[in-house]
């Protein structure tokens, strides 16, 4: 579903990806782990279609993101630090907006499904900047899952969300059918990606070290491997 090819990524003299190969099979969640400047966002962005690659390929559904990105997109959802949301707009209106622009048929049933899914319900007509982070990051994810797309990328989705809700996150991630998807995620937590993750990838110094599926690794391990520097 995505394969990574050759992957190189550039800016100016500063070499961020070194040839990174990846094939995810459809169904796989995958969680992608490094430490802050490995290259994580910056390989995340460009199999989203948002950045463009210096040297190599990347293909969602054996489609060249490089030649077809505007239709790709509409395969993928994102949730990244940034929630891509209006703050003056209601939680609904937000999704209306989405809708429109994915032209997600039968709308309003779609947009009250994944409302009820992400536990907003209820607070749909308040607006955004009402809503703490939590819920604004509930809303995200709602948005991402909005057109129903079989691949969805998570950009530290935990990012901050206090305790209590990012504990949640994996049932939340369960409730909004990601046994049904595609999943690649990044997250600053080994205990919550290596538990999530049926494959975890390591990516350091814009390299894949490290790629094994997720029940033969422990966080206590990929720490005193990988990231002992971050204490």
């Amino acid at each position: 579903m995505i394969k990574v090819i050759k992957l190189v990524k550039a800016f100016g003299s500063r070499v961020v990806l070194r040839n990174i190969d990846i094939d995810i099979a459809p169904g796989d969640f995958v969680t992608l782990l490094g430490v802050n400047g490995a290259g994580k966002t910056t390989l995340m962005s460009i199999i989203a279609t948002l950045g463009r690659p210096t040297a190599g390929t990347v293909l969602i559904g054996g489609m060249d993101t490089a030649q077809h990105a505007a239709h790709i997109r509409r395969y993928i959802g994102l949730v990244s630090h940034k929630t891509l949301l209006y703050d003056d707009l209601s939680g609904e209106q937000n999704l209306q907006f989405y809708a429109r622009m994915y032209d997600v048929p039968d709308s309003k049933a779609r947009i009250n499904e994944v409302l009820h899914q992400v536990g907003l319900w209820g607070r749909q007509k308040d607006p955004v900047r009402t809503y703490s982070r939590g819920m604004q990051q509930r809303l995200a994810i709602a948005r991402a899952i909005l057109h129903n797309p079989p691949i969805l990328l998570l950009d530290e989705p935990d990012t901050g969300l206090d305790q209590n809700a990012a504990s949640m996150l994996g049932d939340l991630l369960a409730a909004v059918g990601m046994n049904r998807r595609t999943v690649l995620m990044t997250t600053h937590n080994l205990e919550r990606g290596v538990s999530l993750g049926k494959r975890v990838l390591v990516l350091d110094k814009g390299k894949i070290v490290r790629d094994a599926a997720g029940n033969t690794v422990t966080a206590a391990e990929l720490k005193s491997t990988y990231f002992s520097q971050q204490g």
